[in-house]
């Protein structure tokens, strides 16, 4: 089966900046470690990419959204970016990333 791709709409969602290590279950390569490096709601980029191919998928764990299927989208040098199988709640995306967040002054206020 197929996957739709979109990359042109998608890009636009705002990235947040994250230093959150990860194992993620590529569905042909066994468990890989990723560095990711900032996520949006539509997705993630790692920073320490080793092969791939666009349309590889993988299933990856983050907090307050546990597991989710993820698809390669584009790869440059070590890096490469993923996107979401589904858009990420608001509510559930904002508290993930003030869990992720590594500077306390980019996290959101309550």
């Amino acid at each position: 089966m197929a996957s739709h791709l979109s990359v042109t709409d998608q890009r636009a969602a705002i990235r947040h900046p994250v230093d959150y290590n990860v194992i993620a279950d590529y569905f042909d390569r066994g468990d890989v470690p990723f560095h990711v490096s900032n996520v949006s709601a539509n997705g993630f980029m790692i920073d320490n990419a080793e092969g791939g191919s666009r349309g590889d998928r993988v299933i990856v764990s983050f907090p307050v959204i546990g597991r989710i299927e993820a698809y390669l989208i584009w790869t440059k040098d070590n890096r490469a970016g993923f996107q979401f199988e589904r858009i990420i709640r608001v509510d559930d995306f904002l508290v993930m990333i003030d869990e992720l967040q590594p500077n306390p002054r980019l996290r959101r206020r309550h």
